[in-house]
C-alpha cells in the first residue's frame, strides 16, 4: 500500500508491504525511516530531526551526488567540472525536490522509482540523469542510476548516506573490511590498511576501498545481523561523530552516537564514476536483517 503523508513541511510517501513500513520524503528521494513490525528499527532517524523545505533532513538515506563529501575532497578532474562559490557538501540533489516517476506493486514486493523534477534548479548540474529505485520485499533494496545524456564524459562521485539504527555503537562489529585500504578523513587523509573486523571505539570517518559485495553489522544488543549486499561499487564510507562532534550537529541528540552508524555504499576517491557519453549505470545495494 501506498499512501501520501507529509513530516513538518515535506511531502512524503509511506509503504506497507509484509508487516514493514518505508517512509521516503520527495525531496531528496530521502529515505527516512524503514522498520518490521514490532522489531527494531534497521534506518535511523533523529530524534531532533526537522522536515524543512531546503534543508537536509539527519539520519535516513540521504542521496549525495553528483559528489559526496565537500568538493574540495574530490578528485581533481572531478572539481574541475564546477564553478560554484560555495559548493554544499554531498553534492547538489539532497534539498531538490524529486517526484515518483514509477510505481509497481505486486505479491512478492513494490517497487518504486524516483527522477529529478521539472522545478529542480539544474543550472550547475552535469547532463547525467539520476534517479532512484527503492524495492520492498522481505528486505529494501536501492539502487542509484545515472544516464551521461551530454557529448562528453563526466565524472562522479557519489554515495547512498545510509544511517543505521544500533542498540549501542560501541559493542557493534562490521565484518567485510578485513584487509581493505581505507583513507582515513580524520588522520589527514593518509592511507592504511584494515586489520581484522572493525569495532568502533572512537570518532570514525573512513573511505574504505576495494571492498566485497557483502557486509555485515553484527549486533548482539539486539540479536541481529544486518547484512549489505553491494554491486556497482566497490567503496564505502564508515561514520560515527561519537561524542565531542556529536555536539556540534545539528538535529543531533548529544549521545545519539550511540545509536547509529553510518555505513554508506559509494563511488569515491579513485572509485569514482566516469559515464561516458550515453552511458548508463547502476549502484545498488540490499539491506536484509537475520537473527544472530
Amino acid at each position: 500500500m501506498l499512501t501520501p503523508i507529509t513530516r513538518g513541511d515535506l511531502p512524503c510517501w509511506e509503504i506497507r508491504h509484509r508487516n514493514q513500513t518505508l517512509v521516503i520524503a520527495e525531496q531528496g528521494a530521502q529515505v527516512l525511516s524503514y522498520q518490521r513490525d514490532d522489531e527494531h528499527p534497521l534506518i535511523w532517524l533523529s530524534e531532533e530531526a526537522a522536515y524543512h523545505r531546503g534543508q537536509g533532513v539527519r539520519g535516513g538515506v540521504p542521496v549525495c551526488w553528483p559528489w559526496f563529501g565537500a568538493l574540495d575532497f574530490n578528485p581533481a578532474a572531478l572539481r574541475q567540472q564546477y564553478a560554484l562559490a560555495e559548493p554544499p557538501a554531498h553534492g547538489l540533489v539532497r534539498q531538490q525536490p524529486w517526484v515518483l516517476q514509477h510505481s509497481l506493486e505486486e505479491s512478492d514486493g513494490i517497487t518504486l522509482r524516483f527522477g529529478l523534477s521539472d522545478q529542480a534548479d539544474r543550472q550547475s548540474l552535469p547532463p547525467v540523469e539520476p534517479t532512484l529505485t527503492v524495492h520492498l520485499d522481505d528486505g529494501l533494496s536501492l539502487a542509484l542510476n545515472n544516464h551521461n545524456h551530454g557529448n562528453t564524459p563526466v565524472l562522479i562521485s557519489q554515495a547512498l548516506h545510509s544511517y543505521f539504527a544500533v542498540s549501542d555503537s560501541r559493542q557493534v562489529t562490521v565484518h567485510g573490511l578485513e584487509t581493505c585500504p581505507y583513507v582515513d578523513a580524520l588522520d589527514d587523509w593518509q592511507s592504511h590498511r584494515q586489520h581484522g573486523p572493525l569495532t568502533v571505539v572512537g570518532e570514525t570517518d573512513r573511505l574504505y576501498l576495494q571492498l566485497p559485495d557483502t557486509l555485515h553489522i553484527d549486533d548482539p544488543g539486539w540479536q541481529r545481523r544486518l547484512t549489505l549486499s553491494a554491486s556497482g561499487s566497490r567503496s564505502a564510507v564508515v561514520w560515527n561523530p561519537w561524542v565531542d562532534k556529536s555536539r556540534r550537529l545539528t538535529q543531533f541528540a548529544g549521545d545519539a552516537w550511540q545509536r547509529m552508524l553510518c555505513i554508506e555504499t559509494a563511488r569515491v576517491l579513485d572509485n569514482a564514476l566516469l559515464l561516458g557519453p550515453g552511458e548508463q549505470h547502476s549502484m545498488v545495494v540490499r539491506f536484509v536483517t537475520t537473527a544472530l
